[in-house]
Order: structure tokens, then C-alpha cells, then sequence
């Protein structure tokens, strides 16, 4: 399986650099993709609550944060192997135009966050043009 990616950008922080939160420690698994009514955008979130999600629009972009506790864990365990993250997270989407972010809808159910951002649809304004006697 290889990660695709084409006119949506994922917005990454640089070294000292303001884009991504400070606080943030990893980036969940992403799935962005069109359909005839919009974009999906599916956030690989097991284990957490909906409460616990943010969703914001900035511009064109698309930020999931969050924080996924860890409270299953036993106390002084010694771990073999450790695949799941914990703790805060957050992934920025930049979407490409043609798209009405702020008509999205999202829902969270069985461990994944759905988020159906439509078409826009440019509204045809009437406007008159003034023609005016002249030479």
C-alpha cells in the first residue's frame, strides 16, 4: 500500500515554525477522497470520544486535533511492541478550490472521523450594466 496524494496538501510545521500546534506529537492516518457531491476526508481516531475532537477552518484549510488519551495501559507495564499513538495530535489539510468548507458536516463512528466537505456552487449574480448615451 503506498500513500497517494494530489491536490490535497497536508501542512507541516517546520523546525521552529508556526503552522502545526507546539503541542502536537503525531499526525493521524488520513484518507482524503472526491466523490460527484465533494470530498471525503476520513481520520483514523480508535479509541477516543468525539468531545475530544476539534475541528476548525482557516482559509482553504482543514485542521483535526485533538488528544487521544491513554487510561487502558497498566501501571510499570514493560512494552514488547508500541504501535498506537497517544496523546495530543493534529493533521492541517489544504484543500484545493471549488470546495465550501464552511458547509462541511462531520461525524465520528467506529473509531473514524468523517468529514464531507461539497461542491461549491458559484452563485450566478444578475447584475445590470448602465449604457449610457454618448458618443
Amino acid at each position: 500500500m503506498c500513500k497517494v496524494s494530489s491536490t490535497v496538501h497536508f501542512v507541516t510545521r517546520s523546525a521552529g515554525g508556526r503552522e502545526g500546534s507546539a503541542r502536537a506529537h503525531w499526525v493521524p492516518d488520513t484518507d482524503v477522497y472526491a466523490t460527484e457531491s465533494g470530498l471525503v476526508i476520513k481520520v483514523e481516531l480508535a479509541g477516543m470520544r468525539s468531545d475530544n475532537l476539534e475541528i476548525t477552518i482557516e482559509g482553504n484549510r482543514l485542521r483535526v486535533s485533538g488528544n487521544r488519551p491513554d487510561a487502558c495501559r497498566a501501571p510499570k507495564c514493560s512494552f514488547l511492541v508500541m504501535e498506537i499513538n497517544y496523546g495530543p495530535f493534529e493533521t492541517m489539510l489544504e484543500l484545493p478550490p471549488g470546495y465550501d468548507l464552511g458547509q462541511a458536516k462531520a461525524a465520528y463512528l467506529n473509531g473514524f472521523l468523517r468529514i464531507d466537505v461539497p461542491v461549491a456552487h458559484a452563485q450566478l449574480k444578475s447584475t445590470k450594466v448602465h449604457v449610457a448615451e454618448g458618443n
